[in-house]
């Protein structure tokens, strides 16, 4: 791929996200592309704001994603993602987790946010925490997340699963393998459902 193709990551603290962006990063190093990361997660601990730029492509000159040309945001927070939206380029596909962390003082978003979510983005993937635990401990909803958004990636899924297995924490392999195949087949079917309403 000649393009570079850019992703933003984003969350609170405690949520994953810079695991799943160096799965990401691993994976599009293994397919032969060029890639460049960048993170900001200082007040993780605190529960505060944590993104990760991803760009891969063919050669990627910066590891910051300019503002309204990020490809995918992967939202682990329904209001992050509403946060994040003027880093997308018009139409970009968007993958959030459904379960909302309210701020302290906040006890409901408003009304009328996943209106608002598909009016900011083009294809939308919503993944519903239940959806997880079902089958997955939500100690890895990242990775469910990360597989739900990968329906989005210009990479074969045998890259990233690599990546998976080589930065998954000792003994976690076979979890996260579990919880990254339910989101990319949750998603598949999103996808295709809008597809045959069209």
């Amino acid at each position: 791929m000649s393009e570079v193709f850019n992703v933003l990551m984003v969350g609170v603290g405690g949520q994953g996200i810079v695991l799943a962006s160096d799965i990401l990063a691993e994976a599009a190093a293994a397919a032969g592309l060029d890639v460049k990361k960048s993170e900001i997660h200082g007040m993780s601990r605190r529960g505060g704001p944590v993104f990760s730029h991803v760009r891969f492509g063919e050669k990627v000159f910066s590891p910051v994603i300019d503002e309204g040309t990020a490809d995918v945001v992967l939202a682990m927070e329904p209001m992050e993602l509403v946060r994040w939206a003027s880093w997308a380029r018009p139409g970009a596909d968007a993958c959030y987790l459904a379960e909302p962390v309210f701020p302290v003082g906040v006890a409901a978003y408003p009304e009328g946010l996943e209106v608002e979510i598909d009016r900011l983005f083009g294809r939308v993937v919503r993944v519903e925490l239940g959806e997880i635990r079902r089958t997955v401990p939500l100690k890895v909803r990242n990775t469910a997340l990360l597989g739900a958004a990968s329906a989005f990636f210009p990479l074969e899924p045998q890259h990233l699963r690599g990546a998976l297995e080589a930065l998954s924490p000792k003994g976690s392999f076979e979890v996260n393998q579990a919880a990254f195949d339910i989101g990319r087949d949750l998603a598949e079917r999103q996808l295709s459902e809008v597809a045959n309403v069209e």
